[in-house]
């Protein structure tokens, strides 16, 4: 049996130094970062998303980042194969692949080897579904699932409707439900061996003055001109990168409707909701080696005994 490819992950909440870490792990083993974020992935939204700088791209080549426009839609399905074509492609060179990101769902699916079901688009169905979840909302619709799959309705947040809709999709479409279908395509073994590194703070309170800090510097870096462009391109669009945290707590101002702090104020808001959802969800993996900055200062090193100690 060939061995398997050795996979760094470093997880966690937003704001609590993922991309610092994984930059560092990346010079230290060799190695080259695939980006786990669901909204660095896309492009003119870099201040918003906290992407990766030039500067920081330039210790650690990244891949995955920045690499679709903004209206565009990449679903969990799409992000798994992409990140497994660059995983092989980086062990090929003989380079560790490193997944840098918070978006829970991106990682696990990815951990856990999951295949999904190949339905395709049914455009009525979706159409269909788009309109009832417009007219109920999605808290009815999570209510809607939990009859079928109670399981999958637990666990997603109304606030991620595109995969509420597709919980839908592929029960109507294949007669299993999405939580089912899971446990079955995980009873595929992994080509991966997976090393998963989280980082986070105990003090709660210290990670979110990191968050108010963070927006206060997306304030300075210009993220009204990256919000204000994105507002005048929505075109009436739902999906893709235009739910995202960061641009759409500020519409209200170019609408004259909130001022500018309490549009600050509201992203802060949004971003410590999201953390405590990221934590929420990395908490159930019993996979994740946790390491908290506010407990020891040699963060990398402790690190690199992980991953040395997995070995």
């Amino acid at each position: 049996m060939s061995k398997k490819i050795k996979v760094i992950c470093v997880v966690g909440p937003t704001a609590s130094g993922k991309t610092g870490l994984g930059i560092e792990i990346a010079r230290k083993v060799g190695g080259e970062i695939i980006c786990a974020d669901s909204m660095q992935i896309y492009k003119n939204m870099s201040i918003a998303s906290a992407a990766p700088t030039k500067e920081e791209r330039a210790k650690a080549p990244h891949h995955l980042a920045e690499f679709l426009d903004y209206g565009q839609s990449f679903t969990v399905a799409d992000y798994v194969k992409a990140a497994k074509e660059k995983i092989e492609e980086i062990a090929g060179r003989g380079k560790t692949p490193i997944i840098v990101g918070g978006t829970g769902l991106y990682i696990s699916s990815l951990a856990d080897n999951i295949s999904f079901t190949e339905t395709g688009t049914d455009i009525d169905l979706r159409n269909r579904l788009n309109r009832e979840m417009e007219e109920i909302g999605a808290e009815e619709m999570l209510k809607k699932l939990s009859i079928i799959d109670p399981e999958a309705a637990k666990r997603l947040h109304p606030n991620n409707r595109r995969r509420i809709i597709r919980a839908f999709e592929i029960y109507e479409s294949a007669g299993i439900t999405l939580s089912e279908q899971n446990r079955l395509s995980k009873m595929n073994e992994s080509p991966y061996d997976f090393i998963i590194i989280g980082i986070n703070y105990r003090d709660r309170q210290a990670l979110y003055n990191r968050i108010n800090s963070r927006v206060d510097k997306m304030l300075e870096a210009g993220i009204l001109n990256e919000a204000k462009a994105a507002f005048k391109n929505q075109s009436g669009r739902t999906d893709g990168a235009i739910q995202a945290i960061g641009h759409k707590e500020f519409f209200p101002y170019f609408k004259g409707e909130s001022t500018v702090e309490e549009c600050t104020e509201k992203l802060k808001q949004s971003t410590r909701r999201y953390a405590k959802r990221q934590i929420t969800w990395f908490s159930r993996d019993e996979r994740i080696n946790w390491i908290y900055p506010d407990e020891t200062e040699k963060i990398t090193e402790k690190a690199l005994e992980i991953i040395q100690g997995k070995e």
